[in-house]
């Protein structure tokens, strides 16, 4: 009863009402300001006296407030925080409790500083009372005074969002609960953001000096972070350190290499040929040629795609023609793909030919105006970026319009994603590539990769591992490329894994492959992180197509009907063949050899087989059992 009198009187005084200020009020002394730490731990003050915030989980209670102030927090999520296993059945009671005491210590004047809802418990702050919040307005302000072309006042103004952190966000309380954990990696990705853009307004207006300072503490934290390693190589490049600039960028390309497979993208690309042309000797010039290549190296051994690659280049080569999506499963080579062709088309190309990834290394999608932005410096575009989106886009396809341009857009999202960065229909095109089908990309050139065919697997491994071994051994060979799904992620995974183990027979290799508890590790040890580049596909997947995989791991094998499909899903034939279509759709499950539409009109759904890749299987088998001990 005194926790509901309590909450009454909480949402009877509205949060909105503005405060008097500290001062005298109708003869009484007002509170003195509050101030709320969490880039640290957890602390509390009023006037500069600190505030007694009570027991551990009275502090966990707050504690989870603050991670989304001024927003309703339910009850439900406060009590899996304090009690994540076992709540008593006094849970609510005792939350009432922690909130009641709370209320006293943080609103004395009852202000409605924590009021109840329909949506549970509100925390309402100002950003001068929480130094997250105030984080937050601090970057907000140097997002716009960069768009406004000011650096200067932009790099001071995110120095201050970056002073305000002393410590990891809830150092005290974070390893208590999974949604301040969550919290937590929230801020620093938050902190890494502000600290890219204050370190390219730093070197934007000639000061490279703090940010060659303090960049290695936060690239030991996102090593994989080519925004960040850029800043760097640029900022050890400026203040003459060219040789740790040159070692910076070995570091940074071999881990990609090793732990994703993947090569530096254009913007730290673009900064290790700055470095390079700087050192290189002077040598006469042979007139301008207006033209900027920033691309990934072209791979060496690139091999197959005879087909795809005509008709891609094909396309590019019309000009006016719409921009071409290359989709296909995890690992079979859609960005080096994509990047072959923009290299064979450089020369049609002589205003730039660009590449940029669309979503980070964590698999967020990176914003559009980043992106933008990237593109626009890396072809020389001097236009001001309006911060609408709509504006942005117009002034972009302006700015590119009359040139000839090959913009080459890594690891589509969605459509969404797309829509400021693509050209307008003239000499300027777009190569997208993207693990989803991107339904919403009406006016596309579709183009989907199919894993290579057994000779071009061969051909790939006997690349890697030596052509004489593999014709030793021919039967293995196949026995081993078979086992990787044809793909060339794992292909060159396993080609590697060989290559140090020289002792090792094909055939002892290929018995690891094909057994099931062991494939993985086998590929995961071979440096280039196949069960990684599994995980980071998994995680961006929809909650309800990674529900439908995690059924899916209890067929047999990887070739089924829609039939089996629906017992294991549990649900009937329609709605286990939307399922299907959704994993489709995705890019996780490939179309079945019969066109849709026949397949599932006019023939029996006995007929028709899908097919799953063979080591996305094993992976969403690894998952389910998981799951199962989790629960």
């Amino acid at each position: 009863m005194a926790e509901a009198l309590t909450e009454s009187r909480g949402m009877a005084s509205a949060p909105g009402i503005p405060r008097e200020p500290a001062g005298e009020i109708g003869g009484e002394t007002a509170a003195a300001p509050l101030r709320l730490t969490l880039l640290g731990p957890l602390r509390a003050s009023r006037g500069g006296l600190p505030l007694a915030l009570g027991p551990l989980k009275q502090r966990l209670v707050l504690a989870v407030l603050l991670t989304r102030p001024n927003t309703p927090v339910s009850v439900e999520e406060l009590t899996d925080a304090l009690w994540p296993d076992d709540p008593p059945r006094t849970a609510r009671k005792n939350l009432q409790a922690y909130v009641s005491v709370l209320r006293r210590v943080l609103d004395p004047d009852d202000l409605g500083r924590l009021s109840h809802g329909p949506g549970g418990y509100v925390l309402h702050l100002t950003a001068e009372e929480c130094d997250t919040l105030r984080f937050d307005e601090l970057a907000r302000r140097g997002d716009t005074e960069a768009r406004a072309g000011a650096p200067s006042h932009a790099a001071r103004t995110y120095r201050q969002a970056l002073d305000l952190w002393r410590h990891d966000p809830f150092s005290d309380l974070a390893p208590r609960a999974d949604v301040l954990r969550a919290a937590v990696e929230r801020q620093h990705a938050r902190r890494l953001a502000v600290y890219e853009a204050w370190a390219e307004a730093q070197l934007e207006i000639g000061d490279p000096g703090p940010v060659a300072d303090t960049v290695d503490e936060m690239v030991s934290r996102h090593p994989l972070r080519e925004r960040l390693r850029a800043a760097q190589l640029t900022a050890l490049h400026q203040v003459g350190r060219r040789t740790e600039a040159l070692a910076a960028y070995d570091d940074c390309r071999q881990r990609l290499s090793r732990e994703l497979g993947l090569e530096p993208g254009a913007a730290l690309h673009g900064a290790y040929r700055c470095l390079l042309d700087d050192m290189a000797p002077s040598r006469p010039r042979r007139g301008p040629t207006g033209s900027r290549l920033l691309l990934p190296p072209d791979l060496v051994d690139f091999t197959g795609r005879t087909g795809e690659l005509e008709a891609v280049r094909a396309q590019l080569e019309t000009e006016g023609g719409p921009p071409v999506l290359v989709t296909g499963a995890v690992g079979v080579g859609k960005s080096a793909f994509a990047v072959h062709v923009a290299h064979r088309l450089a020369a049609h190309y002589p205003d730039g030919v660009v590449a940029t990834r669309l979503c980070a290394e964590d698999g967020s999608t990176r914003p559009w105006a980043s992106v933008l932005a990237e593109l626009a410096r890396s072809l020389g575009c001097t236009e001001r970026l309006p911060a609408d989106r709509e504006e942005a886009a117009t002034v972009w396809r302006s700015w590119l319009s009359g040139r000839r341009i090959l913009l080459l857009l890594d690891d589509a999202p969605d459509a969404t994603a797309l829509g400021p960065l693509l050209p307008p229909s003239g000499g300027a095109a777009a190569l997208v590539t993207s693990r989803g089908r991107l339904p919403c990309l009406e006016c596309a050139h579709r183009v989907e990769l199919p894993p290579l065919s057994p000779e071009e697997a061969q051909d790939l491994l006997g690349g890697i591992i030596g052509r004489p071994r593999l014709a030793a051994e021919r039967a293995a060979a196949e026995r081993v490329v078979a086992a990787t799904g044809f793909l060339p992620f794992a292909l060159r995974a396993a080609g590697n894994r060989l290559s140090v183990l020289r002792h090792m027979p094909l055939g002892q290799y290929a018995d690891r492959l094909e057994h099931p508890l062991e494939a993985l590790d086998e590929l995961a040890s071979g440096g280039l992180g196949v069960r990684a580049r599994l995980a980071g596909a998994w995680a961006r997947l929809p909650a309800p197509a990674r529900d439908s995989l995690h059924a899916l791991a209890a067929l047999p094998d990887v070739s089924f009907t829609l039939p089996s499909a629906a017992r294991v899903l549990g649900r009937a034939g329609r709605d286990a063949q939307r399922s299907l279509e959704e994993l489709i759709d995705v890019g996780v499950l490939p179309p079945p050899s019969l066109p849709e539409v026949t397949a599932h009109t006019t023939t029996a759904p006995e007929a028709v087989r899908y097919e799953l890749p063979w080591l996305t299987l094993l992976f969403a088998r690894e998952q389910a059992a998981a799951a199962g001990e989790r629960c």
